[in-house]
């Protein structure tokens, strides 16, 4: 229950409501409190930061495609770290055109920030592209952390990073990013202006007209009228915070966004779910390596949501207020529930317009189509009978990669029945990842082959132990049998791996292969390989507490422990581009 999020008295409450009251229990809060806390002392009784680094070890001989990095400061504590698994890797190749990397997350007994990077998927939930921690918001580490996840994903960069407000990550992205679009996450600036407000906090109406502002307006004209006015209206223009929004307003007014991706993500509906989805039970007393296993537990909640989504796509039929015709049984066939539900509302948007022909030419036909008595609405359409090309002044959809209302109308009025290829987008569509999913299932496949045979043999190395028990040297035979097959087992991975990796990359080999710029210790993990001794980060003495807790386990360390370098950093060298 600990490592699903649960604190220890709501594990104990919850136990007490299983068992029919604190009577049947068999131990009392103050047990169950004590007990909680050795289980917590034990797990890290090499250091919190060494356990999380051992963890990290074993995901990468578990998943070879596990990606992560570690760097020390100069009192050779962690400071910084990032980490993906394979899966990761492999959503970011179709859903990498959009991230979000929040930094507003303090998970961590040692204030460390949390920065998930985070996309959208074809289902419009959030899947992860990895996880990190850094000490501080100086521009160094935002630098670090960015070449890093960069590095980890093949060098490949999203259209559009949305952040928060923070300089030294602007300055950060553009460094390492520089043809990425940077956008301003709406639900942030939402929540900053209520402190802002001041005297206007209480004033409904002004409240509605700065949202307005926000996220209603359609076009830039609208956008700067409506803006000029507001700021007149209430005495605005020596306000310094509302001035610096509005320097910034290309990174986040949506009416100044349609030129490239967004996702949607500049409406502040989804900026929000977008958000509070991620969902992190974590709080300032969590050590690190009970953070990473909530993390474990929270990706695989969402895969499973995933995995239910893909299976709802390709089973049920959604309802529909519109006959099921024409465009729209395309859009059902192509796209997901949520994608057919936004072009859905598109269609409906369509069916109140009207159109009419401004000019034509042999190759092309110029409509204006608005909704109607609503002459603000009017967009201009251009569209090419004869390859079925149409284009929309509102944008909409080099924004949201499905088509307008606008653009519907025109294809409606030419009964066009089936959406042109070229304006579906792959990653909106059902089969945006159905080559992962034939991978894995073939490995599923695989695995259950494999099952006889691990009986098989675990049957017979079970009764040559209890055939051989009683005897002292067939106890010694049998284990140092065991430490040699394990040798050569692992010397004939590694060869096959090299093998492997010299086939798909020679050039990766070396770099691969280098020595790490910590010289570690003889402290190993179970699947033999060295891991370097870190120190735990300083931890942050929260208020209420003027004493540092002291740990009474480190000293049990049966590990030889070395003084770290400073300032050095260790990993994973170069990600595997062939993960399956």
């Amino acid at each position: 229950m600990g490592t699903s999020g649960l604190r220890p008295m709501e594990s104990f409450t919850y136990m007490c409501v299983e068992a029919g009251g604190e009577d049947c229990v068999g131990h009392t809060a103050i047990d169950h409190l004590n007990f909680c806390s050795r289980l917590r002392m034990k797990q890290i009784e090499a250091g919190d930061a060494q356990a999380l680094i051992d963890i990290l070890y074993q995901e990468q001989a578990n998943d070879p495609g596990f990606y992560f990095r570690v760097k020390l400061n100069e009192e050779g504590r962690v400071c910084n770290l990032f980490w993906r698994d394979s899966m990761m890797l492999e959503d970011y190749k179709i859903y990498g055109d959009i991230l979000v990397f929040d930094t507003t997350y303090r998970t961590n007994k040692y204030n460390l920030i949390c920065a998930p990077f985070v996309g959208i998927n074809n289902h419009w939930k959030n899947c992860m592209f990895g996880c990190s921690f850094i000490g501080n918001e100086k521009i160094e580490s935002f630098v670090w952390l960015l070449e890093t996840f960069k590095k980890s994903m093949g060098g490949n960069c999203p259209i559009t990073i949305f952040t928060d407000q923070d300089q030294a990550m602007a300055n950060a992205i553009e460094n390492v990013f520089p043809d990425t679009r940077h956008r301003l996450y709406i639900w942030h600036l939402e929540k900053n202006a209520i402190s802002r407000f001041g005297a206007l906090k209480k004033d409904t109406k002004f409240k509605h007209v700065f949202n307005k502002c926000l996220k209603g307006c359609v076009t830039e004209i609208e956008f700067e009228a409506r803006w000029q006015s507001m700021i007149e209206t209430y005495g605005l223009q020596e306000h310094s915070w509302f001035n610096r929004i509005y320097d910034l307003k290309d990174k986040w007014c949506p009416a100044l966004s349609k030129d490239f991706f967004s996702a949607g993500i500049l409406s502040s509906q989804r900026s929000e779910s977008t958000n509070h989805a991620i969902g992190f039970k974590a709080n300032k007393s969590t050590t690190l390596t009970e953070f990473y296993r909530i993390f474990r537990a929270t990706i695989q909640r969402w895969r499973s949501t995933e995995k239910q989504d893909e299976f709802t796509c390709s089973r049920a039929v959604p309802s529909s207020t519109f006959l099921i015709s024409g465009l729209l049984k395309h859009a059902l066939q192509v796209y997901t529930m949520s994608l057919f539900r936004d072009f859905e509302e598109e269609f409906g948007y369509s069916m109140a317009t009207t159109s009419s022909l401004i000019w034509s030419n042999e190759e092309t036909m110029m409509f204006q189509v608005s909704l109607e008595d609503k002459t603000w609405s009017a967009q201009q359409v251009c569209y090419m009978p004869a390859t079925n090309k149409v284009w929309c002044t509102c944008t909409n959809f080099e924004a949201s990669r499905w088509l307008c209302y606008h653009c519907i109308r025109v294809l409606h009025n030419f009964s066009i029945t089936r959406i042109p290829n070229e304006y579906i987008t792959t990653r909106w569509t059902k089969y945006a990842k159905s080559e992962v999913w034939d991978i894995l299932k073939n490995q599923d496949q695989l695995q259950l082959e494999y099952t006889p045979w691990r009986q098989i043999i675990a049957r017979k190395y079970y009764n040559l132990i209890l055939k051989n028990q009683a005897y002292e040297e067939t106890r010694k035979l049998i284990d140092e049998s065991y430490k040699t097959n394990l040798k050569l087992v692992e010397e004939m991975l590694v060869a096959a791996t090299l093998k492997e990796a010299k086939v798909a990359a020679p050039s990766e080999v070396a770099e691969s292969t280098e020595s790490t710029t910590i010289e570690p210790d003889s402290s190993s993990t179970s699947t033999g390989v060295s891991v370097p001794r870190v120190l735990d980060p300083k931890r942050v003495v929260t208020k209420g507490r003027n004493k540092r807790i002291k740990g009474g386990l480190k000293s049990k360390s049966s590990k030889k422990s070395i003084a770290p370098q400073a300032n050095s950093e260790f990993g994973s060298k170069t990600p595997n581009a062939h993960l399956f």
